[in-house]
């Protein structure tokens, strides 16, 4: 009877640290594949936007010189 408690116990513990580490090993890769490249992106999204911004003001400083010229 013990012998077969031990094995149940083990087996459980087999069991639990086998979706443990599917858990963490799922979690590194939406990190990696999801998350991290999500990152990525917006911050290339908000450096256009900034670039963009400066280039309009450029822009509008360039044509106001031009006004002021004519």
């Amino acid at each position: 009877m013990s012998d077969l408690v031990i094995a149940i116990y083990y087996g459980g513990l087999l069991v639990l640290f086998f979706f443990w580490i599917y858990g963490i090993v799922s979690f590194v890769l939406d990190v990696r594949y999801k998350i991290v490249p999500g990152i990525r992106r917006y911050r290339r999204g908000r450096r256009r936007l900034e670039d963009d911004a400066t280039e309009r003001d450029e822009r509008k400083e360039r044509d106001e010189r031009e006004r002021q010229l004519y």
